[in-house]
């Protein structure tokens, strides 16, 4: 019974150690801090390349031919609104 006893609060103490380890994790991948830093690292990833630090081009003239579209399309909308 001693022994049972003993194995039982060794399994709650296991069990607490790894909810409080889960529950540091959650709470430091919910951060805003690192939530931000994690997508300014996909955004860098997207536009250079993480090996060689050179930039994409393919990525940054078709993000540059999409603003230049939009502004494009945007002065088209207003002028024909006039």
């Amino acid at each position: 019974m001693n022994r049972e006893l003993s194995s039982l609060e060794r399994e709650i103490e296991e069990t607490r150690e790894r909810l409080g380890a889960t529950i540091d994790q959650l709470l430091y991948r919910s951060s805003p801090k690192t939530i931000v830093g994690r997508e300014v690292a996909q955004v860098k990833a997207h536009f250079v390349e993480p090996e060689t630090g050179a930039p994409r081009t393919d990525n940054i003239l078709k993000a540059a031919g999409g603003v230049v579209g939009a502004v494009v399309l945007f002065m088209v909308i207003r002028r024909l609104a006039s």
